[in-house]
C-alpha cells in the first residue's frame, strides 16, 4: 500500500489511510478545528492522488476507528456481504468513481453491491467527486422503502412536515400540521421535535397526530423526535407510533454521548417491530449531521465526512424508512458557510444512498453561519435534482422552536414543479382526492387548511 505522491516536484508522504482520507477532504471548518485538514490545496491534491490508487480492499482493512476500539467498526465488518464486496474489492477508489459514473452502470447494479461497502469506501469515493458527480451518482442510487406509503420511487420528491411548537402546545402543532398538509407537504412524515422530552408529552402529541391522520385517511407517517428511550416508554403507554426516531453519530464514543448503543437500538427496533402503528416493513428514522462526533470529542482523529458515512453504516442495520442529514444545523464551527454546507449536503445524500439507506436532507443553516436564503434555496434545487428522498417543510422556513432556517411549506411544491417531481404515490392520490392538488398543479383547496378536519 503506497501512501506517497509527488506533486510539482514535492514529495508528500502520509502516515495512514485515515490521514489520507482526512487530507483528501474538501475544505471544512470542522476538519480545521480538529487539526486533520490538508495544509494547503497542493497537499489536498496529493492526498487525493494517493486515495485514488487505494483499493476498496485496502480501505476495508484500514477503518478510521480500529475494530478493537469501536462497536460500529465491528458491526460493519461482521455484517458485510462478502459476495457483494468481492464484486468490487479489487477496484481502486478512482476506478470505483468511474464505474459509478459510467452510463452503463445502472441504479439496480449499484444497489446490488451496497451491502458489500464499508462507510470508508463511500466517503473515499465522495472525496474524488465534484458536486455534479455527487448529484449524478446520487440520482442513480435508488432506495425504495415503505411504511404507510412508499418513498424513493423515480420522479418523486417527498417532505417532512415539521410542526414544531416552543411549548409543545398540541393545538398549535395541529394548526401547523393542517397548514403544511394543505400545501402538499408531509408525505415523508409529520415529525415534531418536542420541547419537553417526556413519555407523557410524547404520547400526547403522537395520539393527536394519529387522530388527524386516521380521521382524514392521510397515507403518511407520524413521529415525535424524543430520545429513543422516551419513545420506548411512550410506546409502552400505548402511544400510537408510526416511526421511531434517534439521532446518531459515527463512532461508539459519539453514540454514548447521545445515550445510545447498538444493543439499545436493537432493543428499540424489536419493541417497535412488535408495537408500531404503521403497516410497512420500514419503521425507523435516524438523523445525522457532519461534525456530530467532533462536537463530543469522539472523532478519533478522523475527518467529519468519513465519520458521517459511518452513521449510515450504523443506520443500515435497521433498514430505516427515513435517514436525514441536518446539514447546517450544528453550526459554522463544522460547516462555515454556504459553500461548505452545500458540499456537505450533496456528499451526505450520495454516501447514504450508496450505502443503501433512504436519504433526506434538511437544507438549513443557523443564524450565525455565513449562508443566505438564495444559497439554501439553490441547495434545495440541487438536492431535488440529485434524487433526494425528502426535504423539510415548515412555516416560512423559520423554525421558531429550534431557531434555524430551513425549507418552507411553499418551497416544496415549487421544487416539485420546477423539477417535474410528484409526492409519494399514495399521498399524491390523497391530495387530488381532497382538492389540494389537481394532478401536478395546485387544486381548488390548495393552501386551505380547513380541508383537513
Amino acid at each position: 500500500m503506497r501512501l506517497t505522491a509527488t506533486i510539482r516536484g514535492a514529495s508528500y508522504t502520509f502516515t495512514s489511510v485515515k490521514e489520507v482520507l482526512a487530507k483528501a477532504n474538501g475544505p471544512k471548518s470542522g476538519d480545521d478545528l480538529a487539526g486533520v485538514s490538508a495544509r494547503d490545496a497542493v497537499e489536498r491534491v496529493a492526498a487525493r492522488a494517493v486515495l485514488s490508487q487505494l483499493t476498496l480492499a485496502e480501505l476495508r482493512e484500514n477503518p478510521v476507528v480500529p475494530y478493537e476500539e469501536d462497536e460500529l467498526t465491528r458491526l460493519v465488518e461482521d455484517t458485510l456481504n462478502e459476495n457483494a464486496f468481492a464484486a468490487v474489492s479489487a477496484l481502486t477508489v478512482g476506478q470505483f468513481r468511474e464505474w459509478l459514473l459510467d452510463t452503463k452502470t445502472s441504479g439496480s447494479t449499484i444497489r446490488s453491491i451496497a451491502s458489500g461497502l464499508t462507510p470508508e469506501m463511500a466517503a473515499a469515493v465522495a472525496k474524488l467527486m465534484s458536486n455534479l458527480d455527487l448529484m449524478v451518482a446520487g440520482a442513480k442510487c435508488e432506495v425504495v422503502v415503505r411504511a404507510n406509503n412508499t418513498l424513493g420511487l423515480p420522479g418523486r420528491t417527498s417532505s417532512r412536515l415539521q410542526p414544531n411548537h416552543p411549548t409543545d402546545d398540541v393545538e398549535g402543532i395541529l394548526l401547523t400540521t393542517r397548514e403544511g398538509l394543505s400545501y402538499g407537504c408531509g408525505d415523508a412524515v409529520i415529525g415534531v421535535n418536542p420541547a419537553t422530552d417526556t413519555p407523557e408529552s410524547t404520547a400526547e402529541i403522537l395520539k393527536a397526530l394519529h387522530d388527524v391522520r386516521v380521521r382524514n385517511k392521510i397515507p403518511t407517517q407520524h413521529c415525535v423526535l424524543s430520545h429513543v428511550t422516551v419513545q420506548m416508554k411512550a410506546l409502552e403507554f400505548g402511544g400510537p407510533m408510526d416511526l421511531m426516531f434517534q439521532s446518531m453519530s459515527g463512532s461508539e464514543k459519539g453514540n454514548r454521548a447521545f445515550g445510545i448503543s447498538v444493543a439499545l437500538m436493537d432493543e428499540a427496533y424489536a419493541q417497535m417491530k412488535a408495537g408500531r402503528s404503521s403497516t410497512g416493513p420500514n419503521f425507523m428514522y435516524f438523523e445525522t449531521g457532519q461534525g456530530s462526533a467532533l462536537s463530543s470529542a469522539a472523532h478519533h482523529g478522523a475527518d467529519q465526512v468519513t465519520l458521517e458515512a459511518r452513521c449510515y453504516g450504523f443506520a443500515r442495520r435497521y433498514t430505516p424508512f427515513l435517514v436525514n442529514t441536518v446539514v447546517g444545523f450544528i453550526g459554522p464551527e463544522y460547516l462555515a458557510d454556504g459553500r461548505q454546507i452545500t458540499r456537505a449536503g450533496l456528499e451526505d445524500h450520495f454516501m447514504g444512498k450508496l450505502l443503501g439507506v433512504p436519504m433526506g436532507c434538511d437544507a438549513c443553516y443557523t443564524y450565525h453561519a455565513d449562508m443566505g436564503q438564495d444559497e439554501v434555496e439553490s441547495l434545495k434545487v440541487l438536492l431535488g435534482a440529485a434524487g433526494c428522498t425528502y426535504l423539510m417543510s415548515l412555516p416560512l422556513g423559520d423554525d421558531i422552536m429550534l431557531n434555524y432556517q430551513s425549507t418552507s411549506f411553499h418551497d416544496i411544491p415549487s421544487v416539485r414543479g420546477l423539477l417535474g417531481k410528484r409526492p409519494a404515490p399514495e399521498f399524491d392520490a390523497w391530495l387530488s382526492s381532497v382538492g389540494i392538488m389537481d394532478g401536478d398543479r395546485p387544486g381548488e383547496r390548495f393552501g386551505d387548511p380547513s380541508v383537513i378536519r
